[in-house]
Order: C-alpha cells, then sequence, then structure tokens
C-alpha cells in the first residue's frame, strides 16, 4: 500500500485530471494526464529534473513512488538517528 495520499486537483470547482500527491502536509509530486499523447505524467517538486510517464494512471503513480523511495535512500544515513 503506496504511503502517498493522492487529491484530485481542481479549478474554480472543476475537477481536473491531476492529482496532487501528498506524504502527510509535503507535496512529493503529481500526475497529469496528457490527453494528446494519451499517456499520464508524473513529476516531483522534491528534484526539479524528475519526471517520467506511465500509460495508466495507476503507472504513473507507481513510476512517482518508485522514484521517490529511491531518491529518498540517497539521505537515508542523514535520517537515520543511529548514525
Amino acid at each position: 500500500m503506496s504511503r502517498i495520499s493522492w487529491k484530485r486537483d481542481s479549478v474554480a470547482g472543476v475537477p481536473l485530471n491531476r492529482y496532487v500527491g501528498f506524504v502527510n502536509a509535503i507535496e512529493v509530486g503529481n500526475i497529469t494526464y496528457d490527453g494528446s499523447n494519451k499517456f499520464w505524467i508524473w513529476a516531483s517538486p522534491l528534484q526539479e529534473d524528475a519526471w517520467g510517464y506511465g500509460p495508466t494512471e495507476n503507472a504513473a503513480k507507481a513510476g512517482l513512488e518508485l522514484w521517490l523511495a529511491s531518491w529518498l535512500e540517497n539521505f537515508r544515513s542523514f535520517l537515520d538517528p543511529s548514525h
């Protein structure tokens, strides 16, 4: 089960084909449907060049989660209190 909670984005009360992912109160990424190319693009505000795509909404969410887990691994020694 994902630790990311997804919230559908909207503008003026109109729901969009865009979801924003949060871990607690921190925005960790978003996925947006690209209708002209017919795939879902994921991106993260945590790193400027972090993005990818998937053929389905769930594939894009999984891609973002996989990237996030590997990116956070770089900070393990800093965040681990036993070091």
